[in-house]
């Protein structure tokens, strides 16, 4: 199971923090060391517990993806009733059991405390994302959608997104180059919703926003677009996000997420007649 220890890796862990405090009392302090060795190491398997929790990849990425999206909804200065139902459209997406979804709630209304310093999860977030820059793309990902979600990203917003990149180690052009791709993104999706529910094709302004979403020029060569494609796709294939630390309930985001790049990748190798 993904994220989680097995039964028989939390009795090998209890009775190795028992065990050490054992030998330590012994070699020191004989039968009564020995006894008071034990409780040690009742206490070191105890705080490397708490240690172990703290830092689990999965709930660390759920807590900063809530709490990060509250702040960015209160950036300025009042949470709108579309921000909240962005908040809420994510959570039934990612269809959270009861308990999880009271957790992401309490999550995101911590954010949008204005004492809320958003270092204390970014730091050991981006200290677990250094060498998993797919699972970084995904939550900034989020939260640019998040952001976008009113049509617009104020000043306020953007100063703010700015300095969340800058903790994961973004740089600015990478930053504007993920912007414009949300975008082209979030327009693809509206024009693809449009045209389904009047039964009609895709138009040449969905064409456009097509080669947004995978990053490329429509001068690009197929080469080109079939690169970028695969890149994409990589970096968001769910089972691999999933293996590198994102939630199993963020799960069905990645699959929409792979699904929008997909369906954009076939709208441009139909129009060019690529194999």
């Amino acid at each position: 199971m993904t994220g989680a220890e097995t039964l028989g890796q939390k009795i090998y862990r209890h009775r190795a923090g028992l065990g050490i405090g054992a030998l330590i009392g012994l070699f020191s302090g004989g039968p009564v060391g020995l006894l008071l060795g034990g409780a040690l190491g009742y206490w070191i398997d105890s705080a490397l517990r708490k240690t172990a929790s703290t830092y689990n990849p999965q709930q660390l990425f759920f807590r900063a993806t809530f709490s990060v999206m509250g702040k960015v909804a209160k950036a300025d200065g009042r949470v709108s009733e579309v921000e909240i139902n962005f908040a809420r459209e994510v959570m039934a997406r990612m269809n959270l059991s009861e308990e999880k979804r009271r957790e992401a709630i309490e999550y995101f209304s911590e954010g949008k405390q204005p004492d809320f310093d958003i270092a204390k999860v970014l730091l050991p977030l981006a200290a677990l994302m250094r060498n998993r820059s797919s699972l970084k793309l995904m939550f900034v990902e989020i939260q640019l959608q998040a952001a976008m979600a009113d049509g617009e990203i104020s000043p306020n917003e953007q100063a703010l997104l700015q300095q969340i990149c800058q903790q994961l180690h973004f740089t600015p052009r990478e930053v504007q180059a993920l912007l414009a791709r949300m975008r082209a993104e979030q327009a693809f999706r509206e024009q693809a919703y449009q045209s389904h529910a009047q039964q009609e094709g895709y138009s040449a302004a969905s064409l456009e926003q097509a080669y947004g979403v995978l990053g490329v020029e429509p001068s690009a060569s197929d080469a080109e677009v079939k690169r970028a494609w695969r890149k994409l796709m990589s970096q968001h294939h769910p089972d691999k996000l999933v293996s590198k630390g994102l939630p199993e309930e963020m799960m069905q985001l990645a699959k929409e997420q792979a699904q929008e790049i997909q369906a954009a990748y076939d709208q441009i190798r139909k129009s060019r007649g690529m194999r």
